[in-house]
């Protein structure tokens, strides 16, 4: 996980500063000066959202294989059950399973996101318009994907659940990008399916309303811009969101903790 996260802040470094670099040798075109782009703001904006993604997906990894093997894994291995008996209980074992993946996670997407922070402000002196509110949307995305990875663990295996883990983590990316492309063709049945399934699986619409809070303050064209690029997705969750995210994990840890107590070691 080190290097693979080494390997992606080097990459996102150097292409940071070649792009930034592009933007301060090249003259804007003819059409971005007329529309008044900001190209700077635009390439600032269009690399840390892409920044974000990656970020999100290094901490889904992380959450992914801290969780897999909690319960059936663990069983399997003879490792759960004199756990169980005493002094831990089956309740408290998944909580502070939860709380410590949780924590790891939070704590290793908010150091990749103020590395990528710190590199876009240096490649070329721009920086989001919001800086805790995406990254606090990042850190909450890899809690709720531990908690289902969690609940995932008390059913299936340690390979089969990474494995729906990550089939759950790809159906949130395409449910936004099905909204993206419901927006362009104005359609909404494609929008009102993306819209149900970002709150269905709310990581995709904390990280959809992380993108909003980094140009939150961006106006005009280049904030029409931004939409239309690979910056797109940008979805405005509203002020339920967080509620629903800590009520979605009191229900998938409900729902784990009923399970597991059912379940024969």
């Amino acid at each position: 996980m080190l290097v693979l996260t080494a390997a992606f802040v080097g990459l996102y470094w150097l292409g940071a500063n070649q792009a930034f670099d592009t933007v301060d040798e090249a003259q804007p075109p003819r059409e971005a000066i007329l529309a008044g782009i900001d190209t700077r703001t635009l390439t600032g904006a269009t690399l840390f959202g892409l920044s974000m993604f990656g970020t999100l997906f290094l901490g889904a990894v992380l959450a992914a294989f801290l969780t897999l093997g909690v319960v059936r894994g663990d069983a399997e291995r003879g490792l759960l059950q004199p756990l169980v008996v005493r002094p831990v209980g089956r309740g408290v074992l998944l909580l502070g399973r939860f709380a410590a993946a949780a924590a790891v996670c939070a704590v290793y997407v908010l150091a990749v996101f103020g590395a990528n922070l710190w590199i876009t402000w240096s490649a070329g002196g721009w920086r989001p318009d919001r800086i805790a509110e995406p990254a606090l949307q990042l850190a909450g995305a890899v809690c709720v994907i531990a908690a289902l990875s969690l609940l995932g663990s008390v059913f299936l295996s340690s390979t089969a659940n990474g494995i729906a883990v990550f089939m759950v983590f790809g159906a949130g990316l395409v449910a936004g990008l099905l909204g993206q492309i419901g927006e362009v063709l104005d359609s909404d049945t494609l929008t009102r399916v993306a819209e149900i399934s970002s709150w269905v699986l709310p990581f995709e619409a904390l990280y959809q309303d992380g993108l909003v809070a980094i140009t939150a303050d961006t106006t005009g064209f280049t904030e029409f811009a931004l939409q239309l690029g690979p910056f797109g997705g940008a979805q405005a969750a509203g002020p339920f969101l967080w509620p629903w995210t800590l009520a979605y994990l009191a229900l998938v840890g409900g729902g784990a903790y009923a399970a597991f107590a059912r379940k024969d070691l």
